[in-house]
């Protein structure tokens, strides 16, 4: 059992590196333009969705108010109770697959946390400084969205 966490802890681990930064994209100009077959049915080349960019959009809200909840859920467990820990890491991983972009980070470094609490419970020990500064980070860069969004994420 704990190594299927360990191992659930490494990939998360994985997974926050991989949506921790960003790149912007090439200027318009540089850009090749759309092949005919990309093109949508008004002739238009389709554009990504906001929501998917971690930017203000459909849905954003929505995420950063789950993660405030979720988050809420994780401080009220009991120190000592792993099972507890698991049911946040498993909502946790549940909402990260409704999301993208950044605001994924948010689920994915929560559920790190409470996957890292769950293994400390059982051994006696506390959660990783590196799992607490993980959902920091994810926090602080989420919070522009949130805040546009009128959700204040809260730790």
């Amino acid at each position: 059992m704990k190594t299927t966490f360990a191992a659930a802890a490494i990939a998360a681990v994985a997974a926050l590196t991989g949506c921790s930064v960003s790149t912007p994209a090439p200027a318009e100009s540089t850009q090749p333009s759309a092949s005919p077959s990309v093109r949508s049915s008004g002739g238009s080349t389709p554009r990504a969705s906001s929501a998917g960019t971690g930017t203000p959009g459909a849905g954003a809200k929505e995420a950063c108010e789950l993660f405030n909840k979720l988050f809420a859920d994780y401080a009220a467990v009991s120190p000592t109770d792993a099972k507890g820990y698991e049911d946040v890491y498993l909502k946790a991983q549940d909402a990260k697959g409704t999301v993208a972009g950044d605001l994924e980070g948010l689920f994915a470094s929560l559920s790190l946390l409470a996957i890292d609490h769950s293994a400390a419970a059982e051994s006696g020990s506390t959660p990783a400084q590196e799992s607490k500064d993980a959902v920091r980070d994810a926090v602080f860069a989420n919070s522009g969205t949130c805040t546009a969004e009128g959700v204040t994420l809260r730790l």
